[in-house]
């Protein structure tokens, strides 16, 4: 996956985005694939505070995010100060 055309941003940004409802990868392994490295990258960050890149879409666009998961919802992830991305906008996590 090409993600040179990603916007970086910084994670307090992250909080006055709009997600859209429906889901940005159509593949199931892919899928799959997303929900293994959430749940990897949460152990990561709870352990040793490791970072990792975000790639995601709101309704403007593809971002990526260098951050710390902090915790894991059925339905989004949680960052800092409770800033949510939810997991159907995820593309890819860079462990």
């Amino acid at each position: 996956m090409d993600t040179t055309n990603f916007v970086q941003i910084e994670k307090e940004d992250v909080a006055n985005l709009h997600f859209p409802k429906e889901e940005v990868l159509e593949d199931t392994d892919l899928i799959a694939i997303r929900r293994a490295d959430v749940n990897r990258a949460i152990s990561l960050g709870n352990l040793e505070h490791y970072k990792v890149k975000i790639y995601f879409a709101d309704d403007s666009g593809e971002k990526v995010v260098n951050t710390t998961i902090w915790a894991v919802t059925d339905v989004a992830i949680v960052l800092k100060q409770h800033v949510l991305i939810p997991t159907h906008r995820i593309i890819k996590l860079e462990i």
